[in-house]
């Protein structure tokens, strides 16, 4: 099953790529490769979950910012790859969660971004990744993800 049929059979589109905020682009390709800059936990051009986990933002809630900035990050790849088939193969995740004093569940958070893309591009969409705490975040974020993809095409 391609990509694009996975994400109908989940009830799922891929949201409009959003603007960047600052002097950068959403994703670049070099060759079989597309890079994201950082996607933010946007919805419908609004952000969501906002602040610390646990503090502001529960666990669940985190859990669902990293599904939320996966699937931008998904659009903004898409947008650079030629469309959501053309992407081949999952490389890397990378997920900053604005953590409170002592939060270590991270990982945890990072789940939302990894089993969504599995759920979308299969085995594919395993991949190596990064889920680490920071103090901030861009705009109060609770979660930020960039993605690395491969792609098929020169």
């Amino acid at each position: 099953m391609k990509p694009s049929e996975r994400l109908a059979s989940l009830d799922m589109e891929l949201p409009a790529v959003a603007a960047p905020v600052a002097n950068y682009v959403p994703a670049i390709r070099t060759g079989n490769w597309v890079l994201t800059s950082g996607q933010i936990p946007t919805r419908d051009g609004k952000l969501v979950h906002v602040g610390k986990v646990p503090n502001d933002v529960s666990v669940d809630g985190a859990t669902e910012a990293a599904s939320i900035c996966i699937l931008n990050a998904v659009a903004a790849a898409a947008q650079a790859a030629g469309g959501i088939d053309n992407i081949t193969r999952v490389i890397r995740v990378g997920v900053f969660v604005c953590s409170g004093p002592g939060f270590t569940e991270q990982p945890k958070v990072a789940n939302g971004a990894s089993d969504l893309l599995v759920k979308i591009f299969g085995d594919a969409g395993r991949h190596v990744r990064a889920a680490v705490g920071v103090p901030e975040l861009p705009l109060n974020a609770a979660v930020e993800v960039d993605l690395q993809v491969e792609v098929s095409g020169a």
